[in-house]
């Protein structure tokens, strides 16, 4: 039995606002049980630390789904984790044969921020970066953090200002050579960008 399950055919409470989506799960590995996710991150370090893992269904809105014998778990206790090509293989406790870990494919992986590793100097969490302010060094206003995209040489920031008749959204290389701060306590990112690049 997995520990953290919900009552047959419960919808599932709202999840924690500190818990983040890392990833999704594949379907079964192997026989024994194990389950292989494909993480969100190139590398899922968030999804190697953490030792609980909080499951939403495929689909939130309406009853949760039954396993075969029991109901939908709300939480995964990890035994053991490891890379396995692109994808995540990973042991958990009460998912002991193939048909159980089968039954979870399609369930989308939380972890709560608070397990994610502390990130290196210099180094930050794309969630910890959506929603800062982004200012120039004039202290202008250019919006918010919406998301990053990849690029393959480097990571770029979406940052959407709102505050005219209709949104701008600007691209801003997230490297030196244009960020010049990122302040999580002070909630905000200082850039060498103007308003018309």
């Amino acid at each position: 039995m997995v520990a953290g399950q919900a009552m047959p055919h419960e919808v599932l409470p709202s999840p924690p606002s500190d818990i983040v989506e890392v990833g999704r799960i594949l379907g079964a590995w192997g026989v024994r049980g194990g389950v292989k996710v494909q993480p969100f991150a190139a590398d899922p370090q968030a999804l190697q630390a953490a030792r609980v893992w909080r499951l939403l269904p495929p689909a939130s809105s309406g009853p949760v789904p039954d396993l075969p014998g029991r109901p939908w778990p709300t939480e995964l206790h990890i035994i053991g984790v490891r890379h396995q090509g692109g994808c995540v293989v990973a042991s958990v406790r009460g998912v002991s044969d193939r048909d159980a870990a089968q039954a979870l494919r399609g369930a989308r992986v939380f972890v709560a921020r608070a397990q994610f590793p502390r990130a290196s100097e210099g180094e930050y969490y794309w969630v910890d970066l959506i929603g800062l302010p982004v200012v120039n060094r004039e202290g202008v206003d250019l919006g918010t953090v919406v998301g990053l995209m990849e690029t393959g040489a480097h990571d770029v920031l979406r940052v959407v200002e709102r505050s005219g008749p209709s949104p701008v959204e600007r691209l801003i290389p997230f490297v030196e050579a244009f960020v010049d701060a990122v302040d999580l306590d002070g909630r905000r990112i200082v850039v060498d960008w103007g308003l018309d690049y």
